[in-house]
């Protein structure tokens, strides 16, 4: 068996308290023990993160976005120490570092920074000298010494960052589950765990709702052809390996049903029906960072339009107020926020060369009295918007009717 550098990541999950940490370093001298060089990105324990938020809104609910880097990144601090001496613990020699310690620099956008280079020549040095080495997720540093984090699920990214900067053989991204599943097995228990993936099918799914992996991380994994493969951290069977291709029968149509019910639905009442107004209102949003999700614009013989689109929940207060100030300069009615909408989505690589899986998705929906909102495709994938309490009667009717239950 040849030698193989590894760079694993364990999630918040798997290193939630005491016990879960001495489990991963277990799993990882095991890893070890069989000759492989290793380099273990972790995130914060559990929920520290979230608490970590609160605590800052109950000092300053604005606070500014470089001390809050400043303050999260101490989270993936304690987890990187406590697994180093959980390994020592063990016999096995290992090293942590933050993130800015093995040169990850990035741009300055705190609380969402993209990483522009990785100096290894850190991580290298210390495997030559045989040791473990454990790097803080999440995180990174900028030409000026700045502390910055990597947004929401940050450690995946800096785990496949990683890998394609150290020609890694392979990236295993740990979590609670055993893999990817056809939904969440939360909502539907006959989820049945996928195989293998395409990057195209979990980006989609990824961007979608799926809270597996954060879809940045998987453009960079698709960009330089870093084969992931997402497994529990609690059992040893194999899980889901994302990748290019994947050889499967042509006629999987849909290869998942995804929810969110983290967006907001906002509407632009009476909006004049001439050219650039649309573009007004999204060139504001655009211009404060807000993201937009899906957009439907209705047309009325009266020369006058209403315009919906969905936000992220935790953007919708921000975007309110861009969007009363933008739609009082057009000359538009009143601007409406609805936060009792979820959206539904499937995904499939297949869908691309078979007609009429839209109208069996819009037909299993009906039979179920749900009333949809807003529709948006893709390529390989079509998504509704619907209100948030029949969700999981739609995840449960699409799972059965695309044939994905065990």
């Amino acid at each position: 068996m040849h030698k193989k550098l590894i760079v694993q990541k364990f999630g918040g999950s798997s290193v939630a308290n005491v016990e879960r940490i001495q489990n991963v370093a277990k799993r990882v001298v095991e890893y070890r023990k069989l000759g492989h060089d290793l380099v273990v990105v972790v995130s914060a324990l559990g929920d520290t993160t979230d608490e970590l938020v609160e605590l800052a809104a109950k000092i300053n609910t604005e606070p500014s976005e470089r001390e809050m880097d400043m303050l999260l990144s101490t989270g993936e601090q304690i987890s990187v120490a406590l697994l180093a001496m959980a390994i020592h613990k063990l016999k096995k020699e290992a090293i942590s570092f933050t993130g800015a310690q093995v040169g990850i620099i990035t741009d300055t956008s705190h609380t969402k920074a993209r990483i522009i280079k990785i100096n290894a020549d850190k991580i290298r040095e210390e495997l030559s000298k045989g040791k473990i080495v454990i790097v803080a997720g999440f995180q990174g540093v900028t030409l000026t010494q700045d502390i910055t984090t990597l947004g929401r699920g940050g450690s995946d990214l800096t785990a496949v960052a990683l890998a394609k900067e150290l020609r890694a053989d392979e990236c295993e991204i740990y979590t609670d589950v055993e893999g990817i599943y056809t939904t969440d097995p939360r909502i539907e228990p006959k989820a049945k765990k996928i195989n293998a993936l395409t990057y195209d099918e979990m980006l989609e799914m990824a961007s979608l709702g799926a809270q597996v992996m954060q879809s940045r991380s998987i453009e960079v994994a698709k960009k330089f052809d870093v084969p992931i493969h997402v497994r529990s951290s609690f059992s040893d069977s194999p899980g889901t390996m994302i990748l290019r291709e994947v050889k499967r029968m042509e006629d999987v149509l849909v290869s998942s049903v995804t929810l969110n019910r983290g967006e907001s639905k906002i509407t632009v009442c009476t909006v004049p029906d001439k050219p650039g107004v649309a573009a007004k209102i999204f060139k504001n949003l655009a211009e404060n960072g807000v993201s937009v999700d899906m957009i439907v614009q209705n047309v009325s013989h009266l020369r006058q339009t209403d315009i919906s689109f969905t936000v992220n929940k935790t953007e919708v207060a921000k975007a309110i107020k861009i969007t009363r100030k933008a739609a009082a300069k057009i000359g538009a009615g009143d601007v409406l926020q609805d936060d009792d909408i979820a959206r539904i989505s499937i995904v499939g690589v297949g869908m691309k060369s078979h007609p009429g899986v839209a109208a069996t998705m819009f037909d299993t929906l009906a039979k179920r009295k749900i009333n949809i909102e807003m529709i948006s495709t893709s390529d390989i994938s079509i998504s509704c918007i619907i209100k948030k309490k029949l969700v999981e009667t739609a995840v449960k009717a699409l799972h059965g009717r695309f044939g994905l239950a065990k």
